[in-house]
């Protein structure tokens, strides 16, 4: 197949993981046809996550009409569009743009058919390699590599902007989450966060931080830095890159901590690592309560638990031991 000044537009429109997610199609697309040229198109409000992909060629945004959004497109020519996200807007686009398309296949028969009767028929394959499966046409396979994330160098934490009691090591815990079915209550994640017993930043956007200042009024400025709203999103990402080790609920700083090639406690509530976008490659840890028989409720989540119990996140079993952790401390005895 010719390569040489071939042009492609990938689309994800959102969000903060789904984006982090497809890095790896980008990479390789770049990297395995030599004169290939990528362009990224996604939502305004994730431009950070993709302006500093030495992988992408040239970023376009939608911001609110999509007709100014074709015809920018247009006018770059394109010779192939990858859709990785596959919604009726992205379907919209290609038909406007008119060039030879690939899909990621959303798998929503499956997925339906797992969460409303729990059948289970999702194939044990991560939504990358699922993701990966749209450009196995020009011969792109994936270098195992894992998932990007880069930082760029104003965005770097320095340790001495912390509390001195977090200067050493700590544990990064990313509290939020879209929806609250995803996020354990602040009394679970208080006894969480007791059942640590190390120094802890929270990290989570301004949605985040009462619930993280009752969390550092419960246990202490010694155990506990709210770092949630004081930081933009690669400054985050920064807070991770220096953390002994990540906990999670499912959500974007997860797959980031992931990006990072962190360890991550990956916590799961009305959703379930069988939906395919758990930690990827990297070393992680499932918690999650397996006793019931109303999970998953939701591929996405709610504001609520449907059923009104929440055992999903009230009856989570923390049944983890961060040895690792303490063979750090010894170590630096």
């Amino acid at each position: 197949m010719r390569t040489k000044n071939l042009k492609f537009l990938i689309i994800r429109f959102s969000s903060i993981g789904d984006i982090v997610l497809t890095t790896p199609v980008v990479r390789c697309l770049t990297q395995q046809l030599p004169g290939a040229e990528v362009h990224f198109c996604t939502k305004k409000a994730y431009q950070t996550l993709i302006e500093h992909n030495p992988y992408i060629d040239k970023a376009h945004y939608l911001n609110t009409s999509l007709d100014d959004l074709v015809q920018e497109l247009k006018a770059e020519k394109f010779d192939y569009v990858i859709d990785l996200h596959n919604n009726l807007r992205t379907t919209l686009l290609k038909l406007r743009l008119g060039v030879r398309s690939y899909t990621f296949d959303k798998l929503n028969i499956r997925k339906w058919l797992y969460v409303q009767f729990k059948i289970n028929s999702m194939p044990p394959v991560h939504i990358v390699d699922r993701y990966m499966d749209t450009v196995k046409s020009f011969n792109i396979i994936n270098d195992e590599l894992g998932l990007d994330y880069f930082i760029p160098y104003k965005d770097h934490v320095e340790l001495e902007w912390l509390p001195e009691t977090h200067r050493h090591r700590y544990v990064a815990y990313a509290i939020g989450g879209q929806h609250n079915t995803k996020k354990l209550p602040v009394p679970r994640m208080i006894e969480l966060c007791r059942k640590i017993a190390f120094p802890i930043v929270l990290l989570g956007g301004k949605e985040d931080a009462e619930a993280g200042e009752q969390i550092r009024q419960a246990l202490g400025d010694h155990l506990i830095y709210n770092a949630c709203g004081k930081y933009n999103l690669n400054q985050s990402a920064s807070l991770l890159q220096m953390a002994s080790l990540v906990f999670s609920h499912d959500t974007g700083l997860m797959h980031i901590a992931a990006a990072l090639k962190k360890k991550v406690y990956s916590i799961w509530g009305n959703t379930t690592p069988h939906l395919g976008m758990y930690p990827y490659k990297t070393s992680f840890v499932a918690l999650e309560n397996n006793r019931l028989g109303c999970r998953p409720c939701s591929k996405i989540g709610y504001d609520r638990c449907p059923l009104g119990h929440f055992r999903c996140m009230n009856d989570l079993p923390f049944d983890f031991d961060l040895r690792e952790l303490r063979r750090e401390a010894r170590s630096r005895r």
